[in-house]
């Protein structure tokens, strides 16, 4: 599954960047969100209908998903405007490097996971690599 992410995110972007000149990015926005929210609707529906349906809700759950689901459309629309202004496609992953830095900082601070030699590496290096990619 982690492959699989990976290789989806990253064609995400390779998308996106090709839709950015054609189309704006508040409607390129909503057809990258709303493609994903029927693929997911899809999903459920295979698992209503052929899996095990195992979906469980939370009033936290919910809302946490709703703050994800904001955080995505709007750094979707900013990818967007990213490449409308020509930033190269190498600015993504150097983008997405920051976010990890983030979450591996949350990590250790929110969730009291272990801040170990190679998650601090981890960070420094996508810091570094947010710094020899930005031009």
């Amino acid at each position: 599954m982690q492959s699989g992410a990976a290789v989806l995110y990253g064609a995400h972007q390779i998308f996106t960047k090709l839709a950015a000149d054609r189309i704006g990015e508040g409607l390129g926005g909503l057809v990258v969100e709303g493609t994903a929210a029927l693929t997911i609707l899809l999903y459920l529906l295979f698992l209503k209908f052929f899996g095990k349906w195992n979906q469980t809700a939370s009033a936290s759950g919910v809302w946490f998903s709703v703050a994800t689901g904001i955080c995505v459309g709007i750094g979707t629309i900013f990818f967007f405007l990213l490449f409308q202004k020509g930033a190269p496609l190498s600015a993504a992953p150097v983008i997405l490097a920051v976010g990890c830095a983030i979450m591996a900082i949350a990590g250790i601070v929110w969730f009291k996971e272990p801040p170990t030699w190679q998650r601090i590496l981890g960070i420094g290096l996508s810091l570094a690599g947010l710094f020899l990619l930005r031009r």
